[in-house]
């Protein structure tokens, strides 16, 4: 209907613009006029029943199962004029094409290639589950041998919901925080792992509640995060949608093509299980903008293919919901990490816990930058050894945008693919917003980019907080229909009913990371974000 008004619209301002140049052509003005007049009539009518037909076959084709976003009109929409290219694999799909985002364009790329990295210790991290208390009921002792899938705590407000060893051996210590909150439990991983047997339910021939009984039992519920509020997701609840990124579009993340490569079956198995938790879709967001993008993935069955093309945070599986199915209020939707969900297919079909996943070695001050194959939790300074240029260094368990600074005796984010390398920037910058400067990612057109240039980056914030000014770069490169400078003002002020309708539900920190990069005002807008959306979670 939009695209046929707008051609309606474009043809009707033509003619019109044309009448004054017709009426002033002499004696012959008056009959000219008249003919136009007769030509728009004509034109209005052809259009009308041009604009009926479109939305007769439209709605036929909705009816088919006819993606949506495919033009099914006569002429090509304003978009399609106007839209760059894509690539043959995505062509006719419906792409969603953005015109905003950022990239920041860092060296320190990981390689294609895969090593295999010695690791000792592993942990399991209480805190990177949102939603649980800070102590957990914990099931095993210090010096307890498990495997891999045993039960080591549950959250005793859901205690349905299993957290189980990412590897096989030793339980050597439980580290705490503050006030006594668990922060780490610490396995001597064995040589050989060791893996509990499972009897997963058959996937042709089960049901919602067995699936769900199943991976709660197994520890693959705690995989699956609920939105709104990005926690760990509810049994008891029955999501609208359940959506999954293929890609991911963050500065210098990992090659998800190779984490599923070979792995085709894991990938449908973990789909198909998915979709028995749902009473709607499974959606996974391609990328149509990678010319070679795994077969796995285009030839991806049990799920509903949406392709997406545009500069971060495209991959952002947040950006993808709002353009494919957005969250409104009482509305709960699941996601899943691509890499989670090939855990859960391996799970339904060997039935065994086998977190094995790709971690990207990333950014300037890694000597190899490469994929490293490991597993959930792994040691930091296993993963990285000997590895640092030097000792200058901060280690990121993440990317840029939202990564968390980490240590050596420290433990990869269970939601983390990624371990990003930077310079420290501990150093004081005399009249930088004045005098000339080394180039640097940066929204401003002050520093120039030329080609394909890439930056090496520290973590100098280039000045401190200041007032939080209305900008319009929030704007610039978020890719929603959301004003943030808005809703994160909102959330400063209390303020409930903005906050919902300024479109809280629909975002998470990853979502407005790239917002904070390009503060002007250096506002920490992921610690104000999760402030709010505590709040209205509170409220609720």
């Amino acid at each position: 209907m939009k695209n046929g008004l707008i051609r309606l619209t474009l043809i009707i301002t033509a003619v019109a613009i044309s009448l004054p140049l017709q009426a002033q052509t002499g004696q012959y003005g008056s009959s000219l006029l008249i003919t136009v007049l007769a030509a728009i009539v004509v034109l209005l009518i052809l259009g009308a029943v041009t604009l009926v037909g479109e939305n007769v076959v439209s709605m036929e084709a909705q009816k088919a199962g006819v993606d949506e976003e495919v033009n099914m009109g006569i002429f090509p929409s304003v978009n399609e004029l106007f839209a760059p290219k894509v690539p043959a694999h995505a062509a006719g799909k419906g792409a969603k094409v953005f015109t905003k985002g950022f990239e920041l364009d860092l060296v320190g790329d990981a390689d294609n290639q895969i090593q295999d990295i010695h690791v000792k210790t592993f942990a399991l991290q209480p805190t990177d589950y949102r939603g649980n208390a800070p102590i957990p009921k914990v099931v095993v002792n210090e010096g307890d041998s498990v495997k891999a899938g045993d039960v080591i705590y549950y959250d005793k407000s859901n205690p349905d919901v299993k957290y189980v060893a990412p590897v096989s051996g030793e339980y050597i210590k439980l580290n705490r925080g503050a006030k006594r909150a668990i922060i780490e439990l610490v396995f001597l991983a064995d040589k050989e792992q060791q893996y509990k047997k499972f009897a997963a339910p058959d996937l042709d021939k089960t049901n919602r509640e067995a699936v769900k009984s199943f991976m709660l039992e197994s520890g693959a519920w705690t995989l699956l995060r609920q939105r709104p509020f990005n926690v760990v997701a509810d049994p008891k609840l029955t999501p609208k949608n359940i959506f999954v990124s293929s890609f991911d579009s963050a500065p210098l993340s990992p090659n998800l093509n190779l984490a599923v490569a070979g792995r085709g079956d894991d990938l449908n198995a973990g789909l198909e299980a998915l979709g028995y938790l749902t009473s709607g879709n499974v959606y996974l967001g391609l990328n149509a903008g990678d010319e070679s993008i795994a077969a796995e993935f285009a030839n991806a069955e049990n799920c509903v293919k949406k392709y997406f093309m545009g500069k971060h945070p495209a991959g952002n599986v947040g950006v993808q919901i709002h353009h494919t199915a957005p969250i409104g209020s009482g509305d709960t939707v699941f996601t899943v990490n691509l890499q989670d969900v090939l855990t859960i297919g391996n799970l339904f079909l060997e039935g065994v816990w086998d977190t094995t996943k790709l971690v990207a070695l990333t950014g300037s001050e890694f000597k190899n930058q490469t994929h490293v194959r490991t597993k959930s939790g792994a040691n930091i300074g296993d993963l990285i050894s000997g590895n640092l240029t030097n000792d200058n260094a901060r280690v990121l368990s993440g990317d840029v945008l939202t990564g968390k600074k980490k240590t050596a005796d420290q433990f990869l984010n269970v939601w983390d693919d990624q371990v990003t390398s930077l310079e420290e920037g501990d150093y004081y910058e005399m009249f930088g917003w004045i005098l000339p400067q080394h180039g640097r990612p940066s929204l401003s057109p002050t520093f120039f980019k030329f080609g394909d240039t890439k930056f090496k980056a520290d973590t100098n914030m280039h000045g401190e907080r200041r007032a939080f000014v209305m900008s319009g770069q929030y704007e610039d490169v978020l890719p929603m229909d959301i004003y943030p400078q808005h809703l994160m003002k909102a959330i400063l002020a209390n303020d409930f009913e903005q906050m919902e309708g300024l479109g809280i539900y629909e975002l998470v920190e990853e979502d407005i990371a790239i917002c904070e990069f390009v503060c002007t005002s250096k506002q920490p807008l992921q610690k104000i974000l999760r402030d709010g959306l505590d709040y209205v979670q509170e409220q609720m």
